[in-house]
């Protein structure tokens, strides 16, 4: 939306003018760290523009730990507080490697001497950075275990965060039979699909009808219970069309769709009835603008055919309609803002889903302070509070909690207890499917700040640079010389959370209690 747009802006510098001025700056997240860390702690620099808040007395930021992560005093504090764990130990070598540019092998005691950090590890010797190299290794082989006989119960809070978060391990995840793949989008996803999206698809579905391409509407049955089967069929001749490469044929696929769910919400009950929801959808989405607020059932039509951009993702593996969920939390529909998780709307769906799949694996994504998207953190607490649930019910002591991240935020190796590697096809694979089924996004505008393209290109660098981090300790030798042929193929890694129940509810209502102001 902003791309075209003419906006007004004022200079820092015209603001710390005054510099009696109160200015306040809140920033969230690990992503926007350098930036922080620039703006407090460099010499005052056009390259920065909120060091010019620095002469100002009245100016104050007010940061996440995730923020404020890479300032001196938050890193000494890391550090000094608390008893020395391995954490800090991996933190330390990992972080050493980077700041002298030395691969973890060739790191010699001198060199963990001389520095601020490593020098605190306790009983520190020749066999330290051993140590880290072995329990990232630990970390690395468990991302790499074949995996029977469990059923998945992927989850993300939008469309896309599953893919963007853990795609590589839920792809082998599926080719072995005896798995169970369920995924399950927890909220509509509505907002991400614009007025011009949504107005164009309706003129290309108008025109085909109008050509008499869209068969099934001559159906006798079609508006009495025909629109309700073949949800499958449409994924398929989408699918199919992407290996014949015909754009029309993808096209009229997405099409199908969006009759298929304009005839559920507005019940209609013929092909005219269906013009003339079709004519006054164009006529409503003309009179508004991208970013303001849909009637109900237009909200419902967005959110419905990025349901149908998730279906097609996992129908790329084997995955039936059947097998992707679509909850579309009563939080998000009241308002993507305010409104917060409750029992009857946001919590018991995820319970029922669990009480009738039984998973074994449950993944989430398990961002810090539940800070943008907030969406994230109250879908983190739902699944938290079903969770706490259903362990009245079953026992649960063989449950896994897989706890992911994505562009929003990144996990470092040392937060983590798995390491996932990820090749050049799995990094390929993430592209095409992301380009061919998320259409809604492909054109998105500025979707990160820090990256003016898709998602998926972001992802591939924050996977890429991951890799970097662990190919500085262990040497890049251990890659392209390795008896793997996987990690010979590596260039990219994953982290993420292996948790159990317990580990998993400790972690969710420390996180609230912070978040409310309790803790």
């Amino acid at each position: 939306m902003s791309r075209n747009r003419l906006v007004i802006t004022i200079g820092l510098g015209t603001i710390s003018y005054n510099t009696k001025a109160k200015t306040i700056v809140y920033a969230a997240g690990e992503a926007i760290a350098d930036t922080i860390k620039s703006a407090l702690e460099s010499k005052p620099t056009v390259i920065s523009p909120a060091t010019a808040f620095q002469k100002l007395e009245n100016s104050r930021f007010y940061l996440t730990d995730g923020a404020a992560v890479k300032l001196d005093d938050s890193i000494e504090n890391f550090y000094t507080s608390g008893p020395w764990t391995h954490q800090k130990t991996e933190r330390a070598v990992m972080d050493l490697c980077k700041k002298i540019t030395k691969y973890g092998p060739k790191l010699e005691l001198q060199d963990l001497k001389a520095d601020k950090y490593c020098k605190m590890i306790p009983k520190l010797d020749e066999n330290t950075v051993q140590s880290v190299i072995d329990s990232i290794l630990e970390k690395l082989h468990k991302g790499m275990e074949k995996e029977v006989n469990q059923i998945y119960y992927h989850t993300g809070p939008h469309h896309d965060d599953i893919m963007l978060g853990i795609m590589p391990s839920t792809n082998r995840q599926s080719r072995d039979a005896s798995n169970e793949l369920h995924f399950s989008v927890l909220t509509s996803g509505f907002t991400a699909v614009t007025n011009r999206f949504l107005l164009d698809l309706l003129k290309d579905t108008k025109d085909l009808m109008n050509d008499g391409k869209i068969e099934m509407v001559n159906y006798p049955d079609f508006f009495r219970d025909g629109y309700k089967y073949k949800w499958d069929k449409d994924i398929y001749h989408y699918l199919d069309n992407i290996a014949a490469q015909n754009i029309e044929e993808k096209r009229r696929g997405v099409c199908h769709r969006a009759i298929r769910a304009m005839v559920s919400i507005w019940k209609i009950k013929s092909k005219d009835g269906l013009r003339d929801v079709i004519y006054e959808i164009i006529a409503a989405l003309n009179n508004s603008y991208d970013g303001g607020g849909n009637p109900i059932k237009i909200q419902k039509l967005k959110g419905m055919i990025r349901e149908f951009e998730e279906e097609l993702v996992w129908a790329h593996y084997g995955i039936m309609v059947k097998n992707v969920h679509h909850l579309r939390l009563s939080f998000y529909q009241r308002t993507s803002t305010t409104g917060q998780p409750d029992y009857e709307g946001d919590v018991l769906p995820i319970l029922e889903d669990f009480r009738k799949y039984k998973p074994t694996v449950i993944s989430l994504a398990m961002d810090p302070q539940g800070s943008g998207p907030d969406t994230h953190y109250k879908v983190l607490q739902a699944i938290a509070r079903a969770v706490e649930a259903w362990s009245k019910e079953e026992d649960l002591s063989k449950l896994r909690i897989v706890g992911y991240r994505n562009v929003w935020f990144k996990y470092n190796p040392w937060d983590v207890e798995v390491i996932v590697p990820v090749s050049l096809n799995s990094l390929a694979t993430l592209e095409k499917s992301f380009s061919e089924c998320y259409v809604t996004q492909v054109n998105a505008s500025f979707p990160s700040y820090q990256l003016d393209g898709k998602f998926s290109e972001l992802t591939q660098r924050v996977w890429y640079d991951q890799h970097k981090q662990i190919e500085l300790l262990l040497g890049k030798d251990f890659f392209y010389q390795n008896e793997s042929p996987l990690l010979r193929a590596t260039h990219g890694m994953v982290f993420h959370r292996d948790l159990n129940v317990e580990q998993f509810l400790e972690e969710a209502f420390k996180l609230e209690k912070s978040v409310v102001g309790m803790g």
